[in-house]
C-alpha cells in the first residue's frame, strides 16, 4: 500500500479550561478540530491548579479523537505545533514525573508575598516593568517559585526543572526540555534580550534555584520528535517532528495574521486583549499592559480590558430574559439582540456605558481598582434598546482605549472571539476605532499559530512572515464609515472625560461596597 503523504500540520492549544487540536493544510485552511474540557483545581481560596498527568492524558485523547473521528492517517501529519496557557509553574523531578500539581497563571496565592516584597523594595513593580515590559501577574513563574521556596521547600528540593504548560506537553511528546522566548521573557524576564533576567531572578532571591530554568529555544525550532510511548497514546506516528511553539497570546496573534509592525489584533472574549505588533520592545505607557516576544525579532504590546463580553452577558442575564427564553440557539439570541440594539441610533440616543463590571476595576488606559461600570445620560425616554446599544458601544470604545495609549500607529485590527462573528459589532468597532477591522477565516487561531510555527520548523515556510502571507485568509473586512466615525469621536471625548472625572467618586464609594 502506498504511504500517505505528510500534507497536514497539527496545532494543539492547551488553554486553561479546554484543550483544542486542529488540522491545517499548507494553505492554512482549518480542516478539522477536536476539543476536551480540562478541570481546574482550587484546593484553597485564590489557588488555581491543574493535575499535570491528567492534562497530558486529555491532550493525548484530544489528538487521538481528532485523527480517528476525521479518518486521518498519522502518516499525513507532517509536524505538530504547540501552544498553551502561559507562565505558572509545571515542575518535574529527575524521573520526569510531576512533583506537584501545576500552579496556573491565574493563581493568586502570591499576592501577600508580592505586597511584602513591595515594602522591602518600594520600586518593585517599576523595576519589573522596566525589565519585562509587563505588569506582573500573581501567577507568573518567579513569584510562584519564591512562594514555593518559602512554603513548600520540599517541592523545590525534589524538582529538576520548571516548565510552562506547552513545554510539559512537548516533554511528554519528545522527552526534550526547553521553553521559548515568549515564556522566558514574562516570568518576569528580559524583553530586550528575549530571555531570562538575572536581575529578576536575584530580585526574587531565586539564585539557588536558577538550575531549574531550562534552556531557551526559538519558538519556530524543533523540540524533538514524537517518541514511541507518546505515539501509542496519541495515535501520532513515531518520529513526527514537534516544534517548540509559543505561549497562547503570541500564538493567537500569529494565527490571526498579526506578525508585521502596525498590524493589531483584538481578542474579544471574557477579557479583551488589544495587541499591536512592533519592531522593538516598547515600555510606554509605563506600568500598563503586557509585552510579549514574537518570532522574527518582533514584539507584541498588549493592553488588557478585564471586562469584555462579560458586560454583554450581564445585560442579557438582567434585561433580556424574554429573548433568551425564545431563542432556539445562541446564534438566534444574538440576532434578536442585535436587531433590538439597531433600533437605537449611533450613540444610543445619548446613553453612554462605561464597561467596568469587573471587581478588579480597570487596567487600561490606567490602573484603577476602584473603577466601576455605569450608564451615563439616562432620561425617562430611553429604552432597553438604547441601553443595549450603549453596552455594545461601550465595549467597542474600550477597544479604542486599548490602542489610544499605544505609542505606535495602528494600520488595521484583526478581530477574533465571539464578537468577530457579528458583522454588526465588527462594523461598530471599525467605526469606534477609526481603523479597518478584519475578521480572518477559521476559528482556532491559537492552534493555527502553533501549526504555522511547526511549518517553519520543518521548512514548509522560510519564516513566520512567509507562513502568515501564505495562509492569511480574510473572512470579512470592515472599513470605518466616516459619518459614524465622526459621531464616535465625539462620544469618545465624553467617555474619556468620565474615566478621569469619576475617579474620586469611585475611590470614595469603595468604603461602602
Amino acid at each position: 500500500m502506498e504511504k500517505a503523504a505528510a500534507d497536514l500540520l497539527l496545532g494543539l492549544d492547551a488553554g486553561t479550561s479546554v484543550v483544542k487540536a486542529a488540522l491545517y493544510d499548507r494553505d492554512g485552511a482549518e480542516l478539522a478540530t477536536a476539543q476536551r474540557s480540562t478541570p481546574i483545581l482550587s484546593p484553597h481560596p485564590f489557588w488555581s491548579e491543574s493535575d499535570m498527568t491528567k492534562i497530558w492524558s486529555i491532550v493525548a485523547a484530544t489528538i487521538r479523537t481528532l485523527l480517528r473521528t476525521n479518518g486521518i492517517s498519522a502518516q499525513r501529519i507532517a509536524a505538530v505545533g504547540l501552544t498553551g496557557n502561559m507562565v505558572g509553574a509545571w515542575l518535574i523531578d529527575g524521573r520526569g514525573q510531576p512533583v506537584r500539581n501545576a500552579i496556573l497563571w491565574n493563581d493568586g496565592r502570591t499576592q501577600p508575598l508580592i505586597e511584602r516584597l513591595g515594602v522591602q523594595h518600594p520600586n518593585l513593580m517599576a523595576r519589573i516593568f522596566q525589565t519585562s515590559g509587563s505588569v506582573m501577574q500573581q501567577g507568573c513563574t518567579l513569584p510562584v517559585l519564591r512562594w514555593l521556596a518559602e512554603n513548600e521547600p520540599e517541592t523545590l528540593s525534589q524538582a529538576r526543572c520548571v516548565l510552562c504548560c506547552k513545554d510539559w506537553i512537548a516533554y511528554q511528546l519528545t522527552g526534550s526540555l526547553q521553553i521559548d522566548p515568549t515564556e522566558a521573557s514574562v516570568m518576569p524576564g528580559d524583553a530586550r534580550t528575549r530571555g531570562y533576567s538575572e536581575e529578576m531572578i536575584a530580585l526574587f532571591e531565586l539564585d539557588r534555584f536558577r538550575h531549574l530554568l531550562p534552556r531557551v529555544i526559538a519558538s519556530e525550532q524543533l523540540a524533538g520528535v514524537v517518541q514511541e510511548a507518546a505515539a501509542t497514546l496519541t495515535g501520532l506516528r513515531p518520529g513526527t517532528p514537534v516544534a517548540v511553539g509559543a505561549g497562547d497570546v503570541p500564538a493567537s496573534a500569529i494565527g490571526l495574521g498579526a506578525v508585521e509592525p502596525g498590524i493589531a489584533c483584538t481578542l474579544l472574549g471574557t477579557n479583551i486583549l488589544n495587541c499591536l505588533v512592533v519592531d522593538r520592545p516598547i515600555f510606554e505607557p509605563a506600568e500598563v499592559g503586557l509585552l510579549f516576544c514574537m518570532p522574527g525579532m518582533r514584539w507584541l504590546r498588549a493592553m488588557v480590558n478585564v471586562a469584555g463580553t462579560t458586560a454583554l452577558d450581564w445585560f442579557i442575564a438582567q434585561f433580556c430574559a424574554a429573548e433568551r427564553d425564545a431563542a432556539a440557539t445562541p446564534a438566534a439570541l444574538y440576532e434578536m439582540l442585535e436587531a433590538l440594539a439597531q433600533r437605537s441610533g449611533v450613540g444610543a440616543n445619548g446613553v453612554l456605558f462605561l464597561p467596568y463590571l469587573s471587581a478588579l476595576g480597570i487596567t487600561t488606559p490606567f490602573w484603577e481598582p476602584a473603577a466601576r461600570a455605569e450608564f451615563f445620560g439616562l432620561t425617562d425616554h430611553h429604552t432597553r434598546g438604547d441601553l443595549l446599544r450603549a453596552v455594545y458601544e461601550g465595549i467597542a470604545l474600550s477597544i479604542r482605549d486599548g490602542y489610544a495609549v499605544q505609542p505606535e500607529t495602528v494600520t488595521e485590527i484583526r478581530l477574533s472571539g465571539g464578537g468577530a462573528k457579528s458583522a454588526f459589532w465588527s462594523q461598530m468597532i471599525a467605526d469606534c476605532t477609526g481603523k479597518t477591522v478584519v475578521t480572518p477565516q477559521g476559528a482556532e487561531f491559537g492552534a493555527k499559530g502553533a501549526a504555522l510555527l511547526a511549518g517553519v520548523a520543518i521548512g514548509w515556510y522560510k519564516t513566520i512572515d512567509d507562513a502568515v502571507r501564505a495562509t492569511r485568509g480574510v473572512e470579512r473586512r470592515f472599513a470605518p464609515e466616516p459619518v459614524n466615525a465622526a459621531w464616535y469621536d465625539q462620544l469618545y471625548h465624553v467617555y474619556t472625560l468620565l474615566q478621569y472625572d469619576l475617579r474620586p467618586a469611585w475611590r470614595a464609594a469603595v468604603r461602602w461596597q
